[in-house]
């Protein structure tokens, strides 16, 4: 069976899809852009990202990718995805729980 695909903007996607791509690219995605032809025949960007069920074409151009990366707390000023994201997010819960015993 074929996986759904689904083009999309980033600023469309979900929080736990968001989260799920910072996790990917934890040093950014500017140099993972893909590019295909549009409808149009014109040239369109993308960030390729696939999950279990679907793959994302997230439309982006380069310059954009960066200003995300730049603009977004949860990276640092190097484009690094911080520390404290990561330890936030990258478990499956278990560990938090564990803490507090």
């Amino acid at each position: 069976m074929s996986k759904k695909r689904i083009v999309k903007n980033y600023d469309a996607l979900s929080e736990e899809t968001l989260t799920q791509i910072k996790l990917e690219y934890p040093y950014g995605f500017s140099e993972e852009l893909i590019t295909y032809p549009g409808p149009n025949g014109e040239k369109v960007s993308a960030l390729y990202y696939e999950l279990e069920e679907v793959i994302y074409l997230v439309r982006m151009t380069k310059k954009e990718a960066q200003d995300i990366i730049d603009d977004d707390e949860d990276y640092d000023q190097d484009g690094n995805l911080n520390s404290d994201f990561i330890d936030e997010y990258s478990g499956d819960g278990e560990e938090s729980e564990e803490e507090e015993d």
